[in-house]
């Protein structure tokens, strides 16, 4: 059974009419991003605020009082959607509830920048960040989980639903392939924009990399149904150290719903925690 405000959100969502995602112009699908965002998200908990640069790339941070440690964050949109503005409720209210500095970063997107000019970013971000700890959400989990496998000094890895494999032939792909938000035909485009001739690459596909030993320990989230739910969470058992949480009731998506969702809040504040145990 949906969580009764994430069922709400999802009838809203199967009741829009237009193209379908795998169809829909790229400043459309950019556009819709936003006004969901503005609708579901909302702005977030009061928190100091900066903008700031990291080796050049443009980010928003958000500092707690008394912070400890550093968090960069990588946004979803497949790649090709979506902006710090996206998950800046999240970022607010994970800096609060894990007590770090969340640095939001503002990655390229493609189809003007595809592969791998966002993998390049997320690196070199968090490197001038000096990060403690590496998480997004969705394409952002991507990035995380690929920057983890090269930078082996980080506390922790947060991925929330996150991209792992350009395979998309998974159990919970053919099972929630549509009328569940993120839609196994609108993945397929994301990955088409990204990286066409490189979705099996490692530090595209990280699930197909070989490298894992001595990766950070992974606190991994994924919704039940979501069509990314089963690669999430086999890349969560290729680790070494993970900690996996598949959220019941929830759909691709609800990690940014913080104004909406009971739910959403409390994942933030569990994620938050874990952060904080990293980081003790």
């Amino acid at each position: 059974m949906l969580d009764p405000e994430i069922a709400a959100i999802l009838e809203n969502i199967n009741a829009l009419s237009g193209p379908g995602p795998e169809e829909v112009p790229v400043a459309q699908a950019r556009a819709g991003h936003d006004a969901e965002t503005e609708e579901l998200a909302g702005f977030g908990p009061n928190v100091q605020t900066e903008d700031a640069e990291l080796a050049g790339i443009p980010a928003r941070v958000y500092t707690p009082p008394d912070a400890r440690g550093t968090v960069a964050y990588f946004h979803g949109g497949g790649w090709v959607v979506g902006s710090p503005r996206s998950t800046e409720a999240v970022c607010r209210a994970l800096a609060l509830a894990s007590g770090a500095t969340v640095a939001n970063i503002d990655y390229r997107l493609a189809p003007e920048h595809p592969y791998p000019a966002a993998v390049e970013d997320a690196l070199a971000a968090t490197r001038a960040l000096q990060a403690d700890v590496v998480a997004g959400d969705s394409a952002g989990g991507n990035l995380a989980a690929v920057v983890a496998r090269h930078v082996r000094t980080l506390a922790l890895q947060l991925l929330i639903y996150p991209v792992t494999d350009a395979g998309l032939n998974t159990p919970s792909y053919r099972e929630f392939s549509e009328g569940y938000g993120l839609t196994a035909a609108g993945m397929k485009r994301f990955w088409e924009l990204y990286a066409a001739a490189d979705g099996l690459d490692p530090d595209a596909s990280p699930l197909r990399a070989t490298d894992l030993a001595g990766v950070a320990p992974a606190y991994v989230i994924t919704a039940e149904y979501d069509v990314l739910r089963d690669e999430g969470e086999a890349y969560a058992g290729k680790l070494e150290n993970a900690t996996l949480v598949r959220v019941p009731g929830t759909i691709h998506g609800f990690w940014r719903w913080h104004k909406a969702s009971a739910l959403a809040r409390r994942t933030i504040e569990e994620a938050g925690a874990a952060i904080r145990a990293a980081l003790a």
